[in-house]
């Protein structure tokens, strides 16, 4: 799969959030921008410490009309226990069959044993679900740079 460029139109996608509940990212950019935040899975020490700084600042992030989203090949039921132990604010999605990730280009075939994983990444996608912003590490103790993201972020109109 191609590397997405900025400003070229992402894919878009549909994901569960719970048992009941999709969303797709065409319905989340009506809404606003929307930060993509990938990751290799739930309850590991580095994914808490990314997802209690971004929900620390989800404040800023909503002035600056922007919708975080978490996604990792994770269950719902996984996620929902996540969000609940770290009083998360925000919705984590379940690529379960990492479809999503392989479209972004953000696949571990092989993470530390483990068959498939996201990669610790992240996508601005503006109103017209168009890429304004992208990171990915292949280390996946490396954490995102917040700042960063809310400088680019400001950048959008």
């Amino acid at each position: 799969m191609a590397e997405l460029r900025i400003g070229e139109k992402v894919p878009d996608f549909t994901l569960p959030v719970s048992k009941d509940r999709k969303v797709s990212l065409s319905e989340l950019t009506r809404n606003g921008k929307v930060v993509l935040a990938f990751y290799p899975g739930d309850f590991s020490s580095v994914c808490t410490n990314e997802w209690c700084t971004l929900r620390d600042g989800m404040k800023e992030f909503e002035k600056l009309d922007a919708r975080v989203v978490g996604i990792s090949g994770d269950s719902h039921f996984t996620h929902e226990a996540f969000k609940k132990a770290n009083n998360l604010n925000f919705d984590l999605l379940s690529d379960y069959d990492h479809q999503v990730a392989r479209l972004y280009n953000v696949y571990y075939e092989d993470f530390l044993g483990l068959k498939g994983a996201s990669k610790r990444s992240v996508f601005i996608v503006d109103r017209e679900g168009k890429l304004r912003y992208r990171w990915v590490t292949e280390d996946a103790s490396k954490l995102p740079n917040i700042e960063e993201i809310k400088r680019e972020l400001e950048k959008i109109r």
